[in-house]
């Protein structure tokens, strides 16, 4: 610390000087000393909340007390545990003692907190489940069907447990079909429920999976508190897989048993209702294999007697046909013979009718004397007044034809 000034007495100079320190300068001071004592660096506290202040930042401010004393203390935003915070509940409190300068308080930086006992838990955990219920979280009209024969099956779990050889022992015995996918995480400790969420995040990146498995051994409900926690809840709620969740033994509950599509009671569990059993489906094949056998032998037998009946059917009510056809042969004869004669016939009254045509045609009238006059526009006269001096007119005779002027064109109105 620095910082001196002289002091005088009545205009006397003292006989020493002494040091003074500005505020700063003494608070942070005191802020080096309590950060390097390693008692307070890392500190467990257990107390009752007082004044417990949620505001829109995010971050919780409250005090811990007891019967003789109190302590301030602030937990932001990233911490965790901050469900469990409320006027007079009992906490257990992990973090470091400091003073915010800005004030000069002594204050506790909490970065983690749990219930103080497991009336405690129990309790939180009942808050929770009722709330999360509220929310529609659990709801079973929202809960998936299961695929009946999964490709892809991903457990989400330790990799280091034995909860993983368990469900790998019984998908290869029961559904060898399928490949299993390991996402490892954290299933007990402070970092559990963010692994888990992450993991969940990872599972819904991967590509054709059809159905999760959330598991972990059994526990004390300190053990398996991560899969209490809310996020952890709500990471399974926003999954787009269906989940089955083997959290425990069979008498263990947890949030994540309400909010997953189907709960297994064990993990082994899981691994039976996931994927049929093999030997089931080669005996369900086996039966419709046979069944189909039966029904298309059936169908073939069914289907030869009703032809045969048919064939029968149809002789019985086809008549003779000798005589009809003899008839047909006959009648088709003598339409023939008609026809050629009808043909006949017609082919001498067409050269009739060309004959008198032929006498009436404009040939043999020229062959008479006769002649046609054409116009200059090729066009057949039949009078002199189409006619003026100077035209040209066109005369065709039997043998041919001649061009010619009118030189004179008489009056044909006198």
């Amino acid at each position: 610390m620095t910082g001196t000034y002289d002091n005088y007495d009545s205009g006397e100079e003292q006989s020493a000087q002494q040091t003074a320190y500005t505020v700063s300068a003494v608070a942070d001071y005191l802020k080096v000393s309590l950060e390097s004592d390693p008692r307070l660096a890392d500190l467990t506290v257990i107390g009752e909340v007082s004044g417990y202040r949620n505001p829109s930042s995010g971050h919780h401010y409250f005090a811990l007390r007891d019967q003789k004393s109190i302590i301030r203390c602030v937990m932001f935003k990233s911490g965790r545990g901050g469900q469990f915070l409320s006027d007079g509940t009992q906490v257990i409190c992990r973090g470091k003692i400091s003073i915010y300068t800005a004030r000069g308080d002594l204050q506790f930086y909490v970065n983690q907190v749990e219930p103080d006992g497991v009336g405690a838990l129990q309790q939180a955990y009942e808050e929770m489940r009722k709330r999360l219920e509220s929310e529609g979280l659990f709801k079973l009209d929202r809960k998936r069907s299961l695929p009946e024969l999964p490709a892809r099956i991903a457990v989400i779990t330790s990799p280091t447990g034995a909860v993983i050889q368990d469900i790998i022992n019984v998908l290869t015995r029961r559904y060898p079909l399928a490949e299993i996918i390991l996402i490892p995480t954290s299933v007990q400790g402070e970092k559990a429920a963010p692994e888990i969420v992450q993991a969940f995040k990872a599972l819904n990146a991967l590509e054709h999976i059809d159905v999760a498995i959330v598991a972990r051994g059994g526990g004390s409900l300190e053990d398996l508190w991560a899969f209490n926690e809310e996020i952890v809840a709500r990471a399974i709620f926003s999954s787009n897989i269906p989940v089955i969740s083997a959290i425990g033994h069979e008498t263990d509950t947890t949030i994540t048993d309400y909010v997953a599509d189907r709960r297994a009671p064990t993990p082994s569990a899981a691994a039976e209702i996931v994927a049929p059993d093999i030997r089931d489906l080669t005996g369900y094949v086996s039966g419709y294999a046979a069944r189909i056998d039966e029904i298309m032998s059936r169908n073939i037998r069914d289907s030869r007697s009703q032809f045969e009946m048919t064939i029968d059917r149809m002789n019985l009510r086809v008549p003779n046909t000798a005589m009809p056809r003899q008839r047909i042969d006959d009648l088709l004869t003598r339409a023939r013979l008609a026809g050629q004669r009808l043909v006949e016939s017609s082919k001498q009254r067409l050269a009739t009718v060309e004959a008198s045509l032929n006498a009436l045609g404009p040939a043999k009238i020229l062959g008479r004397g006769y002649t046609i006059t054409r116009l200059s526009d090729g066009s057949t006269a039949t009078s002199a007044s189409e006619f003026v001096v100077g035209d040209k007119l066109g005369v065709t005779f039997a043998d041919g034809s001649v061009e010619t002027t009118v030189d004179e064109v008489p009056n044909t109105n006198s």
